[in-house]
């Protein structure tokens, strides 16, 4: 397969999805271990986000993980629009319904839905970069006056930036929906990305059955207790 078969052929296009989906499971840990800072205001209220600030601080300055940010981005969009190509591709081959609709007997609810939810998706990431990531590296909105951080760093207050984010019920509805939507593509995604890249031996695929349905579970659940701790006031 030539380079430009990989991004055209039906094959291609699911080993790019297969790819770039593993890179971005690898940063959504990243992702979630660092958002999870702000759990320790929970714990020690006169934190006061210091400890999130700090990792957000870290990860704004690292020429790495910049470096690495942009790397993602487009890992992102790589992945969505190649998703959405393939389901439309799918669809436009599969105009005639099959004759007996199996339903979940042939295939999972969010198997047959990746379209779907991987829409859902990428407006939830739009907006997830409209409220932090824009504001956090170039227009400091919410966010303009700098604080001296307990490392002796100056950084910007991005717990409070997410304090006043989530303080309305309509965002913290669209970011709950939004990772209900990410625990269901991942519920399919995990495995499948292994399946299209090789992995086929029955023990294996076993254990990673289980390990992606621990992850899609655990990770949006995080996520998804951000916002929800940040309106009901567990946190902040």
């Amino acid at each position: 397969m030539n380079w430009s078969q990989l991004f055209t052929s039906t094959i291609g296009k699911k080993i790019v999805m297969s790819v770039t989906g593993l890179f971005l499971i690898t940063f959504l840990v990243v992702h979630v271990g660092v958002n999870s800072c702000i759990f320790k205001d929970a714990f020690d209220p006169t934190d006061d986000g210091d400890m999130f600030n700090r990792a957000a601080q870290f990860m704004a300055r690292n020429v790495v993980i910049r470096i690495m940010e942009v790397v993602l981005f487009a890992g992102f969009f790589i992945h969505i629009i190649q998703g959405l190509v393939v389901e439309f591709e799918n669809r436009s081959k599969r105009k005639i319904g099959y004759e007996v609709n199996l339903g979940n007997r042939g295939s999972k609810w969010y198997s047959r839905s990746m379209g779907l939810l991987g829409t859902i998706l990428l407006i939830f990431l739009l907006l997830h970069w409209w409220h932090f990531w824009i504001p956090s590296r170039f227009t400091h909105t919410g966010i303009e006056v700098p604080i001296l951080l307990s490392n002796g760093f100056i950084g910007h207050d991005m717990f409070h930036l997410m304090k006043a984010t989530f303080s309305e019920w309509w965002i913290v509805i669209v970011y709950v929906l939004g990772c209900i939507s990410l625990a269901w593509h991942l519920m399919h995604g995990f495995q499948s990305a292994f399946r299209t890249l090789g992995l086929h031996n029955k023990k294996y695929l076993n254990m990673v059955n289980a390990l992606g349905i621990g992850f899609s579970i655990i990770v949006p659940l995080i996520f998804a207790l951000m916002p929800l701790s940040f309106k009901l006031g567990w946190i902040g």
